[in-house]
């Protein structure tokens, strides 16, 4: 077993767990944070991606749990995540810790089945890992108990603000016993962050063990300029001339993302996109694919840059610089964990100088530029005259002089009587307004500021009309025309 995990004060059987994952030292963050946990104290703390952090909180919160017997069955140690991916991993280190404890865990997120959650709730677990938008749906039905949590955790805190899920946590925290431990845990930390926390924790412990928004050591940078029109084929051109397997891609947004992807793939390189859009079912098959090396290239929005463990990932690409600096940070720490070495490349075109600027005064120093032969910034050629086959037709009036106007014959006036008159226009219903998004992703939930919410339509809400006959309002029969005489009382339509 590792002396080193067992002089922080950790049971057997959890020094026994790590051990079979192949620790031996723990990690600074786990140094700092696991006694101030086990103490009962609230704590706030700060590492780089990829340092521990996860263990640092659950190896503590298993042990604290596991010594005490609450008495009752039902969740006492509620973690929140912001995506998915996270939660699961973080679900996942929770069994992985505690095999050898008899303590039951339950996973909630948004994007897959409601049902099998509950049945999972019903079976009372200690332990809950959940993104906030879903917890607060299994509320609303009534499957979850929240009373009876002793721990509170908020992992990759500073993200879940940067979603919009504020006034969601501040739901949860209602929820909750007023005496509790808190734990947050982020790889930054915002102003707003530790606005929120000055409000959550009592005396906490401040835990930092890098500087914040610092990246990894282990990850070598680089910048290669190139025009926006060439980034692309500049991609194709790195991941096959320099054989790499395994590259995780971060664009700005989802339709860029699935663009990207669907490019490489003709271009002949396995490709597949991961995205808030995509169903639960295809992020999970994309990233398994990904991490069995299936899949070549993964295109990624900023969502994939928290929560995506992929043991030794080698290359992380910025195809697009992102425009908050703190998720560069995030994305570039997907590689360069575990004390293995990574590398990150951005590929940056002229309109986004202002983004590596901000990015550079957040790191606070330069980014070493390489240019690639062939690739050089201000060398794209033009794009390609188009075939006569390709380009449109011209009408034979368009190389034609204009022809003068011919006069008009007049045309005698006559009185506008009934039977001149045009019909009037049919009546027709307005046309139905678009239907709300169905099936968004808890993960980018946003609060309602609409108090008629629950009506799509912008407009005011009336009662239906009377029923039509043939397709028009009787009300409006005989507005506008004058019924000839003759055709009075005959029953027949004028016209």
């Amino acid at each position: 077993m590792s002396e080193a995990f067992a002089s922080l004060g950790l049971t057997a059987e959890l020094v026994r767990a790590v051990a079979e994952e192949g620790y031996t030292v723990p990690t600074p963050i786990q140094v700092e944070a696991i006694p101030h946990i086990l103490g009962g104290r609230d704590v706030l703390a700060g590492a780089q991606t990829g340092t521990g952090k996860t263990a640092g909180f659950t190896l503590p919160l298993l042990q604290r749990l596991a010594a005490s017997d609450a008495g009752h069955r039902g969740i006492r140690a509620l973690i929140l995540t912001p995506t998915r991916e996270l939660a699961a991993q973080v679900e996942e280190s929770v069994r992985v810790y505690g095999r050898h404890l008899a303590l039951r865990t339950a996973l909630v997120y948004g994007g897959v089945g409601f049902e099998p959650q509950a049945e999972a709730l019903e079976a009372a677990p200690e332990i809950l890992v959940a993104t906030p938008g879903r917890l607060l749906d299994h509320v609303a039905q009534q499957t979850v108990d929240l009373r009876h949590v002793e721990i509170l955790v908020l992992d990759e805190a500073d993200r879940m603000l940067d979603m919009g899920f504020i006034h969601d946590i501040r739901k949860v925290l209602a929820l909750l016993p007023s005496k509790r431990q808190n734990l947050l845990f982020s790889a930054t930390f915002s102003d707003e962050i530790r606005e929120l926390a000055n409000g959550l924790l009592h005396d906490p412990a401040h835990v930092q063990v890098a500087p914040r928004n610092a990246e990894s050591a282990l990850v070598a940078q680089r910048i290669h300029p190139v025009d926006q029109g060439r980034k692309r084929a500049l991609l194709a051109h790195l991941i096959s001339s320099g054989d790499w397997r395994q590259v995780l891609v971060f664009t700005r947004t989802k339709h860029g993302a699935n663009r990207l992807a669907e490019q490489l793939g003709k271009d002949g390189i396995e490709a597949a996109a991961i995205h808030g859009n995509k169903s639960q079912g295809a992020r999970t098959r994309a990233l398994a694919a990904f991490k069995s090396g299936e899949l070549r290239v993964l295109v990624a929005t900023d969502l994939a840059a928290r929560g995506l463990d992929i043991e030794e990932l080698p290359h992380v690409v910025n195809y697009e610089l992102p425009n908050v600096p703190e998720h560069y940070v995030h994305r570039i720490g997907r590689t360069g964990r575990a004390g293995v070495t990574g590398e990150a490349i951005s590929l940056v075109s002229p309109d986004e100088h202002s983004y590596l600027a901000e990015i550079e005064k957040l790191l606070k120093r330069k980014v070493e530029r390489t240019v690639v032969p062939g690739f050089e910034p201000g060398t794209a050629a033009p794009p390609p005259p188009r075939a006569a086959a390709d380009r449109p037709a011209q009408r034979p009036h368009e190389h034609r002089r204009p022809q003068p106007q011919r006069p008009q014959p007049r045309r005698e006036h006559r009185p506008a009587g009934p039977e001149h008159r045009p019909p009037a226009p049919e009546h027709r219903p307005p046309a139905p307004e678009h239907a709300p998004r169905a099936g968004a992703d808890d993960e980018e939930r946003q609060p309602s500021t609409n108090a008629n919410a629950q009506f799509p339509s912008s407009g005011p809400v009336t009662a239906p009309g009377p029923a039509r006959r043939g397709g028009r309002d009787p009300r409006r029969a005989g507005r506008g025309r004058e019924v000839p005489a003759l055709l009075r009382g005959t029953g027949r339509r004028n016209g």
